[in-house]
């Protein structure tokens, strides 16, 4: 008899599941800066050994959302206000750099996967589903930069992306600007398509720009009130 051909089958590890949820919860604000999380309180939680909330701790770290104490746990990491202007300044310097050298090769493929994103954070704006706001939003400037070819930086900006939706995605539901940020999204997409390098260019630093500066704001008074 004949054995069935193997099947691929999607598995995640302990450890992969419990970042996923922590990293989901410390992106929503559910997790406050500064929060200590104790291992064997997260352990019992999670109802699994300290090891895989160990690794789990460790790679959050990693990825600067967490600051990791052995024997301890780990605390929500709190930037200073400066080190939060620099995250987006640094974003801005990277993406600014990549939408001009992408937008010469983009392709229809870009520009409707750049749709059909754009489409899914339209849903995300109206419903207020902010844990999958900053994803999304990754997602599509990632997407806006592909053509780019820039792996190097674009592996630079996956690190500050993270940091930067972590406090626009605290603050999402105080910024007054989901709606001009819709059209922000979908005009940077006209522009691509023209082929526009400097309006577009231009117009993703206003943004950026304009994010960096409520996000600074909120920030501030939420920590001074």
């Amino acid at each position: 008899m004949k054995l069935a051909q193997k099947r691929a089958v999607v598995r995640q590890s302990l450890p992969d599941v419990i970042v996923a949820d922590l990293r989901k919860r410390i992106l929503s604000g559910d997790l406050e800066e500064g929060t200590l999380i104790r291992q064997e309180l997260l352990a019992e939680e999670y109802d699994v050994s300290r090891m895989p909330v160990r690794e789990a701790l460790k790679r959050l770290d990693s990825e600067g959302l967490v600051v990791f104490q052995n024997n301890r746990g780990a605390t929500v990491t709190k930037h200073s206000m400066d080190e939060i202007a620099e995250i987006f300044d640094v974003r801005i310097m990277l993406e600014v750099d990549l939408f001009q050298r992408s937008i010469p090769n983009m392709t229809e493929a870009h520009f409707a996967e750049c749709e059909a994103i754009l489409e899914s954070m339209d849903v995300s704006y109206k419903t207020g589903n902010i844990a999958d706001w900053g994803p999304l939003n990754a997602t599509y400037h990632g997407k806006l930069y592909e053509a780019a070819g820039r792996h190097l930086t674009e592996v630079l900006l996956a690190r500050v992306t993270l940091q930067a939706n972590r406090y626009v995605s605290m603050h999402i539901d105080k910024l007054d600007n989901r709606d001009n940020a819709s059209l922000d999204h979908h005009r940077l997409l006209e522009l691509a398509r023209q082929r526009d390098v400097a309006s577009a260019t231009e117009q993703l630093r206003r943004h950026l720009v304009n994010t960096k500066d409520q996000v600074m704001a909120l920030v501030k008074q939420t920590r001074t009130s």
